[in-house]
């Protein structure tokens, strides 16, 4: 499981030093891709491939099966660590996500994002207020949900 929020800059090759208490769960290879909310998501192997069993029953009939598949997997790429645990990002995936220098790395639970520090700011500042209320939707007022 990933959690957690940690600060690095990318540098000016497109390298994002990815933290050290990530790196052994990462494995040697994973895969990068858009995610939602302009940022970026990284996935270990085992957990993509579980997205890929989960997207492959969609019908390719189905206009928005086609266009989320699209957008997905064309943002795609194959990933590793350098010696000194940096990943590389490609144009496209920084441009998406708006990465240019400070970014924010968090663990959110199957995945990491990568998310600019003023995307991250603005997700947190919009959501900040209505964050009980969310966790109450999601959670039916399960009192024992948390």
């Amino acid at each position: 499981m990933f959690m957690g929020e940690y600060h690095h800059n990318i540098d000016e090759k497109g390298r994002l030093v990815i933290p050290s208490n990530y790196r052994n769960s990462l494995g040697n290879t994973f895969v990068i891709t858009r995610g939602l909310e302009k940022c970026l998501y990284i996935y270990t192997l085992s957990e993509w491939q579980k997205l890929v069993d989960k997207l492959s029953v969609l019908s390719f009939t189905q206009k928005n099966a086609r266009t989320f598949t699209r957008s997905f997997f064309s943002a795609a790429a194959n990933c590793s660590l350098d010696r000194q645990g940096r990943m590389n990002i490609t144009p496209n995936q920084a441009e998406y996500a708006g990465l240019t220098k400070e970014c924010v790395i968090i663990g959110v639970n199957d995945r990491l994002e990568v998310w600019s520090k003023e995307n991250w700011d603005k997700f947190n500042l919009e959501f900040s207020d209505t964050l009980e209320s969310i966790a109450e939707n999601l959670f039916n007022g399960e009192s024992n949900a948390l």
